[in-house]
C-alpha cells in the first residue's frame, strides 16, 4: 500500500512520524498522468481509461515510462456511482527540438 501526503509536506522529514516502525516515509521521484472516474473499475473500464489517458498524454507531449496503477478509494459496499477511482501512469515530458 502506498499513500500520498498532502503538498504542505514538501520533504519527508516534515511529515508526521509513523507510530509503526514497518511504515516508511520516503520522497517519490515520479510524475504521473492521472484520470479520475467513478463507478466500478472492471477490467473493461480500466482498459478503456488507460487507453484514453495514454492517448491524451502522448498527444500533449508526454512519454509513458511505466505500467499504470489503479487506485480505488472506497470500501466495497459503497454504491457504484459514489465510488472514486484513478488510473495513474508514470510519465516524463518529451523534449521538443
Amino acid at each position: 500500500m502506498q499513500l500520498v501526503l498532502p503538498s504542505k509536506f514538501s520533504m519527508a522529514e516534515e511529515a508526521p512520524k509513523p507510530t509503526d516502525e514497518r511504515v516508511v516515509i520516503k520522497e517519490g521521484g515520479r510524475t504521473y498522468g492521472v484520470i479520475k472516474f467513478s463507478g466500478v473499475a472492471t477490467d473493461a473500464v480500466v482498459e478503456e481509461k488507460v487507453g484514453k489517458l495514454k492517448k491524451s498524454l502522448e498527444k500533449n507531449g508526454y512519454k509513458v515510462i511505466g505500467d499504470y496503477l489503479l487506485a480505488r478509494y472506497n470500501p466495497p459496499w459503497t454504491l457504484p456511482p459514489l465510488r472514486t477511482n484513478e488510473i495513474m501512469i508514470p510519465i516524463e515530458l518529451v523534449e521538443r527540438t
